[in-house]
């Protein structure tokens, strides 16, 4: 079953407020924040990489839903599958580095056997809190959609990874160690709309804010900011736009914002890619015209 067809059937079990009608990456209980991330073996991580960077990409996905609700971190919790030695050693040293490096405690969690030779899947719980917890669904015809973050770093550190191709280490990292955009998240969420971390792809993931919304997200490719590295690495055309908007893992923050919030947001390095206006859909727009959608907006399970 693909994911957006199993989440429609939860949503008749969704009913509680907190779980914002599953439309959203967190459910917001009050002042809390909570979300649950997996990660999978093969899917979402190879199984060449180090433990201790699997570790650390585990704590910033969850820690990146929580930035795009404004929340500071309370705690985590550790869904863990036992298997190899060696490797759950240099896990559970990379998860000391991550949970040090974004000063957030381990609370507790569980642990199973897994079976030899099955593909890892690691699940964690974050906990956060939050004044300011925008709503997926609250972005308004005539609000800005804006970026803070890069894009299409980690799929071309994901490229290096494979062996496709050789790179700098600044793409390599951009895939296995993101950085969730915590303190960002916090200054932007009293000035958002609706606000969601990239992690499926730019275009997938600003089009969910549309369709939450009910609304139509327009995009300029031209104003996507792009790395140095990556120019070098992918070049600069309207191909390797598309490539980098629809790669995913890139744990930057979009937001849709009024007008009247535009100076609080550009304080905060937040750059206007785009806006959102009645309708349904995605529009992109570069400085040689109207760019038809790729097949392929971003990454969806099944």
């Amino acid at each position: 079953m693909a994911e957006a067809d199993f989440i429609a059937r939860l949503r008749a079990l969704a009913t509680h407020p907190a779980a914002r009608g599953l439309m959203d990456d967190a459910a917001v209980l009050g002042d809390l924040v909570l979300t649950h991330d997996m990660i999978v073996e093969g899917v979402h991580y190879l199984a060449t990489d180090p433990p201790a960077d699997v570790a650390w990409k585990l704590v910033a996905v969850n820690l990146s839903d929580l930035a795009a609700k404004g929340a500071e971190p309370v705690g985590v919790l550790l869904g863990y599958p036992l298997r190899d030695a060696s490797w759950d050693a240099a896990f559970a040293d990379g998860l000391t580095v991550a949970l040090a490096r974004f000063a957030v405690p381990l609370l507790g969690g569980d642990t199973v056997s897994a079976p030899v030779g099955a593909s890892r899947m690691l699940g964690m719980t974050a906990i956060g809190r939050s004044a300011d917890a925008p709503d997926r669904r609250g972005a308004r015809a005539g609000d800005g959609l804006w970026l803070v973050g890069a894009i299409g770093d980690a799929a071309a550190g994901l490229a290096i990874a494979r062996g496709e191709r050789d790179g700098p280490d600044a793409l390599l990292a951009a895939y296995r160690r993101p950085v969730p955009l915590l303190e960002e998240g916090r200054a932007l969420a009293p000035h958002a709309s609706a606000m969601a971390d990239v992690s499926d792809g730019l275009l997938i993931d600003a089009t969910r804010i549309a369709a939450a919304s009910r609304l139509s997200v327009t995009i300029d490719l031209d104003a996507v900011p792009r790395s140095p590295a990556l120019d070098a690495f992918a070049g600069d055309d309207r191909a390797a736009r598309l490539a980098a908007a629809t790669g995913g893992d890139d744990y930057a923050l979009i937001l849709a914002a009024p007008p009247h919030a535009a100076a609080a947001v550009v304080a905060t390095g937040a750059i206007r890619i785009g806006g959102f206006v009645a309708g349904a859909g995605l529009t992109l727009f570069d400085r040689d015209g109207a760019v038809p959608l790729p097949d392929r907006l971003g990454w969806e399970h099944g």
